[in-house]
């Protein structure tokens, strides 16, 4: 019996719907990759990282690519903890606890950090110390980075992570025994539910991380203007 008979043989349209559904993984997977290399060239210009942008590689699994986003999400994580440690060990622990204090004045705060900059680079803008103060005092960006790297490590290690990026333009049935593969007919339920459950989870995160992104890239073009 043929796959496109096993799988909701009673609803057509669930097929589609599956494809739908990834190809919703995919677009907000590009969007993420869009996203974090904004703030990876934010890092590199005005921080002096030497962070690598990514690509979505359209021949690799979607465990691949995700496993390839969270290693860079990751050293954005460990940058803005460097940034902390440079702050801590270069300032009167007085100075260090104004960074953090949500009453400073936030020029005060990039005063702060762009002498600590100074120190460190020889010199440092004020658009570098604006983006360290923004990145040390967002807690919202700490935490949707945290969580999407979450969302991403679960959908790496759930049914989706070995289904290859490139399926689209494949006929309805390749499509559909690719993103199912080998599952048996016991679990085209669960996988089907298994999509719906983590695309959610990964629309959600990824809204989080892209606001929070945009924040700091969008302060950077106000300030550079």
């Amino acid at each position: 019996m043929a796959l496109s008979d096993l799988l909701y043989p009673d609803n057509p349209k669930r097929k589609q719907e599956l494809i739908h559904l990834h190809q919703e993984l995919l677009d907000c997977m590009s969007t993420n990759f869009h996203a974090t290399n904004e703030l990876v060239g934010v890092l590199n210009e005005h921080l002096g990282c030497t962070i690598t942008p990514i690509e979505m590689r359209e021949s690799s699994t979607v465990k691949e690519n995700c496993e390839n986003i969270i290693q860079v999400m990751s050293e954005i994580q460990h940058q803005v903890q460097k940034i902390d440690s440079d702050m801590k060990d270069k300032l009167e622990p007085v100075l260090y606890q104004k960074l953090y204090d949500i009453k400073e004045p936030e020029l005060e705060k990039i005063a702060i950090a762009q002498r600590v900059f100074s120190i460190i680079f020889g010199e440092a803008t004020s658009t570098a110390a604006m983006v360290a103060i923004k990145l040390l005092g967002s807690n919202h960006l700490t935490l949707t980075v945290s969580k999407l790297i979450g969302v991403l490590a679960q959908i790496g290690a759930s049914v989706l992570g070995g289904v290859s990026i490139t399926i689209i333009g494949l006929g309805l049935e390749m499509i559909l025994h690719a993103i199912l593969g080998a599952v048996e007919r016991s679990q085209l339920l669960t996988a089907v539910r298994s999509y719906e459950k983590h695309l959610a989870e990964f629309k959600a995160a990824s809204e989080k991380y892209q606001h929070a992104i945009h924040e700091v890239t969008s302060l950077v073009r106000q300030q550079v203007q």
